[in-house]
């Protein structure tokens, strides 16, 4: 055994060879975890609420916690003595809007659990469903969670739930999707519980439904029964504790419309409660539903590849309502990223309630304070990340609301690829700005302002020039600042120059600031960035050297990333080489110096450790086939502070625009939009998806390295 336990760092050292170091952009969080409820929930009736949530950046002292209740709870007697809470209060007061604004006098943690309770709430009149949202000075949108206030004991629900069914023909076949929507109170899903559907006539259903057929929440359905005009369902184990039902009908479960037009409904049983969907329009044979060519798509851009913002407004005929669904089907999958955020979508000037994608369909929820319109307007904006067609060609969109899908008038796409999210050639761009030699930027150089701890800092780019030219208004450069800076989540256009000229437009997605320059920067050009202290990007508040990353929308990779001192001495930039010296870990090298904001594991140790200090894993990385290192997703999110998502089926890890795709169970994973083979299948232990490192490693750009001294691999930026 110790002959084996000698062994492993050669084996490590060996699957681990080193990258080169590239700083990638990071996408800070924002508050997560909402959770708000009412000691009494019966209408008029004075309460209290209790507020919990997860901070998404550090609160300091005198920043503000603000809740904001809807128009119809009474606030009046709510006052600084109102409000018990688990960190020290400044003050507390109730503004326009019904907005409750808690100043905090304290310094409070990011990723720090915060709960608190307001007393002196009293309930709307009227029962409903409302909305309650939770923001704080780091944050420009709320988060919002329901209460549903009832009039003191209703077994039935009023909300009415979406029925998206893929033909409203009477007589045809169909695929059915009813949902989702919220159960009542504080319900949850039960493994092996009865979810029963009322089907609106009989005839509908055949003798009998596989249960492969029927997904609750998107798990296959556990056992399904058929009796006359009930389906049963029973609750897989994966919907377990979900407070919601989403219920799909594959077209393989032989469910026909009935076959006289009319409308209908569907009826929804969960432990005791009713549920009643909306009303559905079944046509006769040979008159769809389907409209074409009722309105006009408009696009920010309309070049092959580009990313382009998506307006269109059109009438349904029938009112879209609140909480209901608006399903935008584009012309194909490529064109929708994974990720999607509802601050990048408005229906009818107001921000969405759920925004998510399956394929080339887009599923937009509409807020609770929406106001029903058979007129519905849609911004899809550039910020979005929706691309165009690769082929230059003729296309339209369908879109789908209140029952009805209606289909645009064709939209042309050019024949130029502009802007492409993935270039086919990065290192010799065929884009005709293209220099015909390399780029160096070996001598551009990164500055501050003040070096000062904790101080609101100038930054200064001097980039040599640039592989491909960026388009005014179009394009873009990006900054992106490791952990310990604070971003503000808005920067003025006035407050950032590219070579003298305020910028046209800047946006900021956590730690990464993108500079739309205001003229257009040919290729091989200098562009120097000049940030002012105006901005409010503060320095960390720990004395070290931070890298500062440099990339552009219109090449693939890092184009530098220079050191910058803080708390100390501005380390001077002298010119580095064009092709960093290889420095592959051996295991004959015990002294080399780990990095200070490096991530260290072990194999078969629940733990990675970070700046000194230890935090668990949920489970031990380890080694598949001898040489691939595989590590929980977990890992990638809370130690190197990427973007990750995950469940039982996929994972996505994202950094700035690009985004990598596992499958639980497969050696196949998705680089953007290029299938690629990884050295070991994903594979699930205990609900948690483990990856192979070095895969994450290379593709964005991290190095990784072995410490002998401690026997532990290293991952750093």
């Amino acid at each position: 055994m110790e002959k084996s336990k000698k062994a492993l760092p050669i084996v490590l050292a060996s699957a681990l060879a080193a990258t080169p170091l590239v700083a990638v952009p990071q996408q800070a969080h924002a508050l997560s975890g909402v959770s708000i409820t009412a000691d009494d929930e019966e209408a008029g009736e004075t309460t209290d609420y209790d507020i919990e949530f997860t901070t998404g950046d550090f609160i300091d002292s005198g920043d503000k916690i603000y809740v904001k209740f809807d128009k119809d709870f009474d606030l009046d007697d709510v006052d600084e003595d109102s409000i018990d809470a688990d960190f020290d209060i400044e003050d507390v007061e109730v503004t326009s809007g019904n907005v409750v604004e808690i100043t905090v006098d304290e310094d409070i943690d990011d990723d720090e659990d915060i709960s608190f309770t307001i007393s002196d709430v009293v309930n709307p009149d009227d029962e409903d469903t409302y909305d309650i949202g939770v923001k704080t000075t780091n944050e420009t949108t709320y988060k919002y969670d329901e209460i549903d206030i009832e009039d003191g004991g209703s077994s039935s629900s009023d909300d009415e739930f979406n029925v998206d069914l893929s033909s409203t023909v009477a007589g045809e076949k169909v695929s059915l999707e009813l949902g989702d929507f919220d159960l009542d109170g504080s319900d949850e899903l039960e493994t092996g519980e009865t979810i029963t559907v009322i089907f609106p006539d009989e005839d509908m259903l055949p003798s009998s439904i596989s249960k492969s057929d029927v997904k609750v929440n998107g798990y296959a359905a556990k056992a399904v029964d058929v009796d006359g005009d009930e389906v049963s369902i029973d609750v897989p184990s994966g919907a377990d504790g979900n407070d919601y039902i989403n219920l799909e009908f594959l077209k393989a479960a032989g469910i026909t419309n009935p076959d006289t037009a009319d409308d209908y409904t569907f009826t929804v049983k969960y432990d005791g409660t009713t549920y009643e969907s909306e009303s559905v329009d079944i046509t006769k044979s040979g008159s769809s539903s389907a409209v074409s060519g009722n309105y006009t798509v408009n696009l920010s851009d309309p070049a092959a590849g580009a990313r382009s913002s998506y307006i269109f407004e059109a009438d349904f005929g029938k009112d879209l309502k609140a909480d209901s669904d608006l399903i935008i089907e584009f012309p194909s999958a490529d064109m929708v990223p994974m990720i999607l955020s509802t601050s990048d979508f408005s229906v009818n000037g107001k921000e969405p309630k759920k925004v998510g994608a399956i394929g080339n369909k887009v599923y937009i929820t509409t807020p609770t304070s929406f106001s029903a319109d058979s007129n519905v307007k849609v911004v899809v904006s550039y910020t979005a990340w929706i691309t165009n067609p690769k082929t230059a060609g003729s296309y339209t969109l369908k879109a789908t609301a209140a029952g009805k899908t209606i289909t645009s008038k064709a939209f042309t796409i050019g024949g130029s690829t502009v802007n492409p999210t993935t270039p086919t050639n990065p290192t010799t761009p065929t884009t005709p700005t293209a220099p015909t030699t390399p780029v160096n930027n070996s001598t551009a150089t990164i500055t501050l302002t003040t070096t000062a701890l904790n101080q609101a800092t100038g930054v200064n780019v001097a980039i040599k020039g640039l592989g491909v030219g960026l388009a005014k208004q179009r394009d873009f450069i990006e900054l992106v600042f490791p952990a310990g800076y604070k971003v503000p989540a808005y920067i003025a256009p006035a407050n950032i120059t590219v070579n003298g000229v305020a910028a046209n437009y800047v946006a900021v997605r956590g730690q990464n600031v993108l500079v739309y320059p205001s003229q257009d920067i040919p290729a091989a050009t200098a562009a120097t960035v000049s940030i002012t202290a105006a901005a409010n990007i503060v320095n960390p508040a720990v004395k070290n050297a931070y890298s500062i990353s440099v990339f552009t929308s219109e090449e693939k990779g890092l184009q530098f990333a220079r050191a910058v001192g803080v708390g100390m001495p501005a380390p001077a930039q002298p010119a580095q080489p064009t092709a960093p010296k290889p420095t592959t870990p051996t295991p004959a090298q015990p002294s080399v110096t780990v990095p200070s904001n490096a991530a260290l594991f072990k194999v078969n140790a629940k733990t990675f450790t970070l700046h000194g200090k230890t935090y668990p894993l949920s489970q031990a990385p380890y080694l598949a086939g001898g040489n691939t290192t595989m590590v929980p997703a977990q890992f990638f999110k809370e130690a190197l502070a990427l973007t990750t998502q995950w469940n039982n089926q996929t994972v996505a890890i994202i950094s700035g625009t690009k985004v990598l795709k596992f499958s639980v169970g497969s050696n196949k994973a998705r680089v953007g939009n290029t299938e690629v083979t990884l050295p070991a299948p994903v594979v699930l232990k205990e609900g948690m998806p483990m990856i192979p490192v070095r895969f994450v490693t290379d593709n964005l750009g991290y190095k990784v390295g072995w410490d002998a001294k401690t026997s532990s691999v290293y991952v750093y930026r």
